[in-house]
């Protein structure tokens, strides 16, 4: 039995009104662990235990860590999950809940991941939080079953952190011979290193996160995401802290589910009806999810903002 269940595909009565199309939602929000994470996660935990790990051990403080310590609950696997001091006590006390053992280091995620790599020991197996092809297999799924229930999208609505999820829509298109199916692909001001280095033309590395959104918060975006946009129709988008944050609030009140502002940041071209949506018909939303985010703290951004 899969780690990750089917998600609903819904029809957006109120996003398809507010933008004049139709828009459609994959809910991966009602995942277990509260995110799109748990399909790579998931079948990159299962391949490592089938080949003998002893242990699991993930660099995230958010939903990829998450989706490690679910699953290893479920497998039976201890896991121990690195952490930068930037995450919240909310992220923190999720983790625990899963019985994962958590270890804070460093200001930043890639010091957290300098050090949970250096911690892998010969019987543990990392998981990475977007860079393996394990999990863009797993996250192809999500095509898979847009596809088995007879909906083709005009294009494909998502954000972009590391670009592990990016990388698994683009597989999914394409071995669904949907090819012809655009991703639009969002991030937030201040972590935006998908579309920096899509202007450079090559792999760049941002100075700092400096945005609310810290899912997206890759100074790095993978190179298989570059290869991606260079291999399949990809529009980069950038939106605000204050439109991710606020498409948060008004997706709860449409939905009754609260996303976090990486999230957010894809539903804000919706709402805001983007320019980039002007050739679009149906529009599919990977809505990711998030399950760190609280919306006290969502209101308490924005105020700040």
């Amino acid at each position: 039995m899969s780690l990750h269940i089917e998600t609903p595909l819904l029809e957006s009565l109120p996003l398809s009104v507010k933008s004049g199309r139709a828009v459609w939602l994959k809910m991966e929000a009602l995942q277990p662990p509260g995110s799109f994470k748990i399909r790579g996660v998931g079948a990159a935990c299962e391949h490592h235990k089938a080949q003998g790990a002893q242990r699991f051990i993930s660099s995230s403080g958010g939903n990829a860590g998450l989706a490690v310590a679910y699953a290893g609950r479920r497998l039976g696997i201890p896991v121990t999950v690195f952490v930068p001091e930037t995450t919240t006590e909310r992220a923190i006390e999720l983790l625990r809940l899963e019985q994962a053992e958590v270890i804070v280091h460093g200001g930043t995620w890639q010091e957290a991941n300098e050090r949970a790599q250096a911690f892998v020991g010969a019987s543990d197996a990392f998981i990475h939080p977007f860079d393996d092809p394990l999990l863009w297999r797993g996250h192809a799924t999500m095509i898979d079953e847009v596809a088995k229930a007879g909906m083709k999208p005009d294009a494909v609505l998502l954000c972009v952190g590391g670009g592990g999820m990016l990388s698994g829509v683009v597989e999914g298109l394409q071995r669904n011979q949907w090819a012809n199916v655009p991703v639009i692909a969002v991030e937030t001001q201040g972590a935006a290193s998908f579309h920096a280095a899509l202007e450079a033309g090559h792999s760049v590395e941002l100075e700092r996160i400096d945005s609310i959104a810290t899912s997206l918060g890759a100074k790095r975006v993978s190179t298989r995401a570059l290869e991606c946009a260079k291999q399949h129709p990809v529009h980069s988008v950038v939106v605000s802290d204050a439109s991710a944050l606020s498409a948060c609030e008004r997706f709860l009140t449409d939905h009754r589910i609260l996303v976090e502002p990486a999230c957010g940041a894809s539903l804000a071209v919706v709402y805001e009806n983007h320019p980039v949506l002007a050739s679009f018909d149906r529009v599919l939303v990977i809505v990711c999810g998030g399950a760190t985010a609280t919306i006290d703290q969502i209101r308490k951004w924005a105020e700040a903002g």
